[in-house]
């Protein structure tokens, strides 16, 4: 415990990733990550690569200086170079100043990238060496192709305006023979091919407040500045020395697109409907330990990444959700910002742990675009999963009870001929007015057919249409009232056409 409290970032982040954990995040993220991991899963191996860590980290004699440069390893490294300027002396005379040329670092091995298909090793892992204690130093290499490597260059086809699908890639990573290493840059990193200086990735500005911005660290395509014949390529390399120590190779490599992987990922890896049913029942078997019992999981078809509609369900097999994002996009997004990290649980997503959901597959062709969310059932089937706003439709839908309606402006349903409009009523307010005084117990007829309906009616209008409607007396009491009021709209004031 009291060594992995003493190790860097560097140190703690080669034992995660020689146990397979991730080693992104702060310092402290890292020791308790580590910690854990003693306690957690203590192993010989684990042990073994904490001892190595920290004896290169605190050496205990002498003889670890006598191994870090042991008399065995000749000076002159012959896959570094073919050049005739290098001697069996082991300098390389250049603007009459001798240099020494770098040993290849101790079984450093790179990880393997999925848009990068290695074809051969121009220069294996070379350790970057110090010349003096500067903070700035400058490391060459030579290297050679092969007429039959330069061919190969030459005749690829062009991904995108220059950009080949064959390529001569640099890689730097940290020097460290425990596991697998990712490519990374050092400070104040420059690199000069043939004495042109050639494009290194810049950083990505971070969106979090804080967080200083991060350099993708990628292949550098120094493709375009090499001697494609037998001349000798000459790269040199400006660094920062802090303390890190950093190994540099040269690869002839195939370069891939989002769409290539994704064709791989079509052809190898797609998981059966019934192969994901059973890894539903499996989540959804009963447990008679547990005091919760799970009925169902809901899966959203909206993909986490663009929030868009699911195309290609895809997710990985070491994660333990359901949920599933889209292989188009996830592999787009990669290609240019290489993170390979699922969008669901920030867990590691390499690509040849990716796969397709086919059942969810089946799902998306079965369902409308209007289904965002499916749940699915302790047998392995599925149901839908309404919006709330369409769930509350249904509901209202099924409460209103089922009445005849009636259209009352249909002439055959209410005896009428429908009304007309206000303009109509106009040119006809002289015999509107005497139509509508004449009917008794404050409806009247309309001049267009609608009935006429007073709403205004006092106790004297009702005493005075209380007896027959059809009295005589009623009818010239009515003619010798006063006509009805006119508002500014051509309609009676205290009467509303009904129709």
């Amino acid at each position: 415990m009291n060594m992995v409290k003493s190790f860097r970032v560097s140190d703690l982040q080669t034992l995660l990733a020689s146990m397979g954990r991730s080693k992104s995040g702060l310092k402290q993220d890292l020791v308790g990550r580590a910690l854990r991991l003693v306690q957690t899963e203590y192993s010989p191996e684990l042990l073994k690569n904490v001892r190595q860590l920290y004896e290169s980290r605190f050496p205990k004699t002498s003889g670890w200086l006598a191994a870090r440069r042991p008399e065995g390893i000749p000076v002159a490294y012959s896959p570094l170079s073919s050049s005739p300027s290098a001697t069996s002396q082991g300098t390389d005379y250049l603007n009459g100043m001798s240099k020494p040329i770098p040993t290849p670092a101790a079984e450093v091995k790179l990880v393997p990238l999925p848009f990068y298909q290695t074809l051969e090793t121009l220069l294996p892992p070379t350790e970057l060496i110090a010349q003096n204690n500067e903070k700035l130093q400058d490391s060459q290499c030579i290297f050679e192709l092969t007429p039959n490597q330069a061919d190969q260059v030459r005749n690829a086809s062009e991904l995108r305006p220059g950009i080949r699908s064959i390529q001569v890639v640099l890689r730097i990573c940290y020097t460290d023979s425990i596991g697998v290493q990712e490519d990374q840059y050092p400070p104040n990193i420059a690199v000069k091919v043939n004495q042109s200086y050639c494009h290194v990735p810049g950083y990505y500005p971070s969106n979090k407040p804080g967080v200083e911005p991060r350099r993708p660290c990628r292949p550098v395509n120094i493709t375009p500045w090499l001697h494609l014949s037998n001349v000798t390529n000459r790269v040199t390399i400006t660094w920062g020395n802090f303390g890190k120590r950093y190994s540099v190779a040269v690869y002839l490599v195939r370069v891939f697109t989002a769409a290539d992987l994704f064709s791989q990922l079509k052809l190898c890896s797609v998981e059966s409907a019934e192969r994901c049913r059973e890894r539903i029942q499996d989540k959804l078997r009963f447990d008679p330990e547990s005091e919760i019992a799970t009925t169902g999981l809901r899966v959203s078809l909206i993909c986490p990444l663009v929030k868009m509609r699911l195309g290609v369900p895809c997710r990985v097999l070491t994660c333990a959700h359901l949920q599933c994002f889209d292989a188009v996009f996830f592999l787009q997004m990669n290609e240019k910002k290489p993170t390979w990290t699922c969008p669901v649980c920030d867990k590691p997503a390499p690509f040849e742990l990716l796969t397709i959901d086919g059942l969810l597959s089946e799902i998306l062709k079965e369902t409308s675009e209007d289904i965002e969310e499916i749940e699915y059932l302790t047998d392995g089937s599925w149901r839908p999963i309404r919006d709330e706003k369409d769930r509350d439709r249904e509901r209202e839908r099924s409460n209103t009870p089922e009445y005849p309606v009636v259209d009352i402006c249909i002439p055959e349903a209410n005896g009428h001929s429908p009304a007309h409009s206000s303009t109509s009523l106009t040119g006809k307010s002289g015999s509107s007015s005497v139509g509508m005084s004449g009917v008794t117990g404050g409806s009247a007829v309309a001049p267009g057919g609608g009935a006429v309906v007073d709403l205004t009616l006092d106790s004297s209008s009702e005493e005075e249409g209380g007896g027959a409607g059809g009295d005589s007396e009623d009818t010239e009491d009515s003619a010798d009232s006063p006509a009805p009021k006119r508002g500014r709209y051509n309609y009676d004031k205290d009467l509303v056409t009904a129709y």
